[in-house]
């Protein structure tokens, strides 16, 4: 079964994290972090995202490494890490992406878990629609705590 590690821009490897930890409490607790500053040089943040990649002789040795932006330092980062073996990683990290992740990391392997990830995240993206759908009959007063209509 699959570690997660999220190497984003800081604050938001920690947000994601916290997100992580309101919905799936348990699995969160599992999922590493490393919050990308703007003033940490890539030698340094390397050694920092290695150190929290599990050793060789775990039992779990697989790490899905999910980036915020391609190209920009955390995915080039994730990059240096990655060795098409244990370590796998993509870019463009959502709620989405990372609640499916989340939902499979304890029963999938590395290649799975990186599908059903870039498959929530893409999934995950979808318009609004600026008008209530048509089966939403209107409620007065269900959202306006003065039940006035406000609709014209």
């Amino acid at each position: 079964m699959a570690r997660l590690l999220i190497i984003a821009h800081a604050p938001l490897a920690s947000a994601l994290k916290a997100i992580a930890a309101h919905t799936f409490p348990d699995e969160a607790q599992q999922l590493l972090v490393l919050d990308v500053l703007p003033d940490t040089g890539p030698e340094a943040l390397e050694a920092q995202a290695r150190a929290l990649l599990p050793d060789e002789l775990d039992d779990d040795p697989e790490v899905l490494v999910m980036t915020d932006v391609f190209g920009a330092t955390p995915s080039n980062i994730a990059q240096r890490l990655v060795d098409g073996n244990r370590v796998r990683a993509l870019a463009g990290v959502n709620v989405p992406m990372l609640w499916r992740t989340l939902n499979y990391a304890g029963r999938a392997r590395l290649d799975e878990l990186f599908a059903r990830a870039v498959q929530g995240g893409a999934q995950g993206v979808l318009p609004i629609a600026s008008t209530r759908p048509q089966n939403q009959a209107f409620l007065p007063g269900a959202h306006d705590q003065d039940h006035h209509h406000h609709q014209q």
